[in-house]
C-alpha cells in the first residue's frame, strides 16, 4: 500500500497581485485581506511506493525558523531525508508549485533540493514557463535545475513513467498543465495539481477565474471525480486547508 504524507508549507492568502501572504487560521480574518483573496494551503506531497520515494510538486521554497528548507524539515518529521527521494513529479511550474526545485546552501551555491532524484517535467510547460516569466513563473527558480542533468522530459499527450505512473496533458489551469495517476497495483493515487486543488471543487460545478480555460478545468474536475469515484482513487489536494487527502 502506498504511504501518503502531506508536506504543508502553511496557509496563505493570494490576491490579484499573485503574492502569497501567510495566514494564521487562529488569528487572521479573510475579510481583512484584499477583496477577492483566496485562502489556500501549500501542500507538496510525499508518496512512498514499493518502488519509489516520490515528491509531487515542491512548494514555494520557504525556510523555517532555523533557516532550513521547510520541505526538508517536513520530510524529516515523517522519517525521510531529501537524499532518499527518487522522483519529483511536477504538474506545472507556477511559483507555488515549483519554487523549491533548487535552493541556495549556506555557501551560496545553488543545489537541487533532492540531490538523487529524477525531476519529471512536461517539456512544453518548461518552454512556456521560460517564455512567459513573471508573475506566475519564476525562471530563476527553473533554469538552474535544467543544467543539472536530473530532468526527465515528458512529451506527448499522455505516457507512462516506469510502467506505473501515468501522466496526461490536461491544459485547463495553464496551457501545458499535466496530471498524474500513480497505480502501484495496490492503490491508485491521483494528483491533479491546480485542476483538482481542493475537495470542494470536486463537488461544486463552477468556472474559476484563475484558470487558463475555466470551462475546460470545470469539465476536467467532473471527469476526474467520476472516474476517481468509480476506481477508488486517493485524491491529493494541493491547496486544501482542511482535507489534503480524500476518496470520493
Amino acid at each position: 500500500m502506498a504511504a501518503i504524507y502531506p508536506l504543508s508549507e502553511g496557509v496563505f492568502t493570494i490576491g490579484h497581485d499573485k503574492e502569497f501572504v501567510p495566514f494564521d487560521t487562529e488569528k487572521d480574518e479573510l475579510n481583512d485581506r484584499p477583496t477577492g483573496s483566496l485562502l489556500v494551503e501549500i501542500l507538496p506531497f510525499l508518496v512512498v511506493t514499493d518502488r519509489d520515494v516520490i515528491i509531487l510538486d515542491t512548494g514555494l521554497g520557504f525556510h523555517n525558523g532555523n533557516g532550513e528548507l521547510q520541505i526538508h524539515d517536513n520530510l524529516r518529521h515523517v522519517g525521510y531525508e531529501a537524499a532518499q527521494v527518487t522522483k519529483v513529479l511536477l504538474s506545472h511550474l507556477h511559483k507555488d508549485h515549483a519554487g523549491c526545485l533548487t535552493y541556495r546552501d549556506g555557501n551560496g551555491l545553488i543545489k537541487p533540493t533532492f540531490p538523487n532524484a529524477d525531476y519529471y517535467i512536461y517539456r512544453a510547460e518548461a518552454d512556456f514557463a521560460l517564455a512567459t516569466g513573471l508573475p506566475s513563473y519564476h525562471p530563476e527558480d527553473i533554469e538552474p535545475l535544467l543544467a543539472t542533468g536530473q530532468v526527465k522530459w515528458l512529451e506527448g499527450e499522455t505516457g507512462l513513467i516506469d510502467n506505473y505512473i501515468r501522466y496526461t496533458h490536461s491544459g485547463g489551469h495553464c496551457p501545458q498543465h499535466i496530471v498524474y495517476l500513480i497505480d502501484d497495483g495496490k492503490d491508485k493515487v491521483f494528483f491533479g495539481g491546480d485542476e483538482a486543488p481542493q475537495l470542494k471543487q470536486m463537488k461544486i460545478k463552477y468556472v474559476a477565474k484563475y484558470d487558463f480555460d475555466g470551462k475546460k478545468a470545470m469539465m476536467l474536475r467532473e471527469q476526474y471525480a467520476t472516474q476517481g469515484q468509480a476506481e477508488g482513487w486517493h485524491f491529493l489536494f494541493y491547496h486544501d486547508v482542511k482535507t489534503p487527502i480524500a476518496q470520493l
